[in-house]
């Protein structure tokens, strides 16, 4: 059942100071299968927030959420200080309408594992796509800065090639650049080099430490590249079964985590003698 919860109960993310998005005891089921569990969390303007965690912990379902790529089964997602899974009613809130969640998807961009690029397209018309004909952007100022993010991510000489004839490493950046073209508030970072041969990794992480060093987006990460989640995320988030099973800066999470799960786990990925 959706919940009753009223917006007086529930948090105020996005006034100064206060978060930008809040999990509210949010729950996740797929059958009789519960992949987030009573889940409370908030991430702040500007802040960058990496989720780690052994698979099926519920990490990529947070992501799929805020994509409105699933529904929750209980609780509220809050965005900029209104809600984001529901709509206000009154007094109260009922689950959101897909016009409402097509409005407010808008500010939030994703990079998937997969590049998910349009193959008979260009660099350049994949990038303006979407600003052109969601947004309403003029075709000029797409353009321009489409030329302009494909330069911040190495492929300025590559904007009227085709992804066929593109590297794996250099369709994600393509990838990562349509995603700024539509200037996200939040941008949410899917196990981006998951799908990459080993040496384009680091070209890919190399971008994204560049738009995380230059930008204020706000950015929530799943990755198994802890060094990357090392060297971007002002806070770790460990999950497990659904649950924060630790959270604190990557300097503590990394170098002196407190949690017996936390420890094996990071034993499962890193040879750090924990």
């Amino acid at each position: 059942m959706p919940p009753s919860d009223t917006p007086e109960k529930a948090p105020s993310p996005g006034v100064e100071g206060q978060p930008l998005i809040v999990f509210d005891d949010v729950v996740k089921r797929f059958g009789k299968l519960t992949v987030l569990d009573h889940l409370n969390f908030s991430v702040a303007p500007g802040e960058r927030v990496t989720l780690i965690g052994p698979s099926g912990s519920g990490k990529t379902t947070i992501l799929r959420l805020l994509m409105t790529l699933e529904k929750v089964t209980e609780g509220v997602i809050w965005v900029a200080d209104e809600p984001f899974s529901h709509m206000r009613r009154g007094q109260g809130l009922t689950p959101a309408s897909e016009s409402y969640l097509r409005a407010r998807r808008k500010s939030i961009g994703m990079v998937f594992q997969q590049f998910n690029l349009f193959p008979n397209m260009s660099v350049r018309k994949n990038v303006i796509e979407a600003p052109v004909h969601v947004l309403g952007t003029p075709k000029d100022e797409a353009n321009a800065r489409a030329e302009e993010l494909l330069e911040l991510v190495g492929l300025g000489d590559k904007i009227d090639a085709h992804p066929t004839q593109l590297s794996g490493g250099q369709q994600q950046r393509v990838a990562i650049a349509r995603a700024l073209a539509m200037k996200p508030e939040i941008l949410l970072l899917d196990e981006v080099t998951s799908a990459l041969d080993p040496e384009l990794v680091a070209g890919v992480l190399d971008v994204l430490r560049e738009v995380a060093e230059t930008t204020d987006i706000t950015m929530l990460c799943v990755t198994h590249e802890m060094s990357f989640a090392r060297d971007v995320s002002h806070r770790v988030l460990m999950f497990d079964q659904g649950q924060i099973a630790e959270e604190g800066e990557p300097e503590q999470i990394f170098g002196d985590p407190k949690e017996e799960r936390t420890k094996s786990f990071l034993r499962s990925v890193l040879d750090n003698g924990f």
